[in-house]
């Protein structure tokens, strides 16, 4: 059964602006792993925006945004080895999940040049 659906647009323009002030945006909402693979693209900023969107999104679809403890950070964008976008949870972000009953994530996302999207569906069993 479909629990929650969240989906969020961002320009890439926008997200690369945050990321260039060095100010710390970029460790508060991304994990070491995802700076890694995103500094490695040749069009890093679409991969961080993309990234970014997925973790709006995730905060739509649990229906609760940002809040109780839950991080960014805690979101990761992980690639399964067939190339499908994963979300995986960590900290108190993961834990809020559970408390929802939470069992699968399914995600997608998409980035052009200027705008990256990205959609999250959770379910229970």
């Amino acid at each position: 059964m479909v629990t929650g659906v969240g989906i969020d647009i961002v320009e890439v323009d926008r997200v690369a602006e945050k990321i260039n002030r060095g100010q710390g945006f970029r460790e508060l909402v991304f994990s070491a792993s995802e700076i890694e693979y995103c500094e490695s693209a040749t069009h890093k900023f679409e991969h961080y925006a993309a990234r970014f969107a997925a973790k709006e999104a995730f905060f739509k679809a649990i229906g609760t945004g940002w809040t109780n403890g839950t991080a960014f950070n805690e979101i990761e964008v992980v690639r399964h080895q067939s190339g499908k976008p994963q979300l995986v949870l960590s900290g108190t972000t993961a834990l809020t999940l559970q408390h929802l009953h939470g069992t699968s994530i399914e995600l997608s996302l998409s980035h052009t040049k200027a705008m990256a999207t990205a959609i999250v569906i959770i379910q229970t069993t």
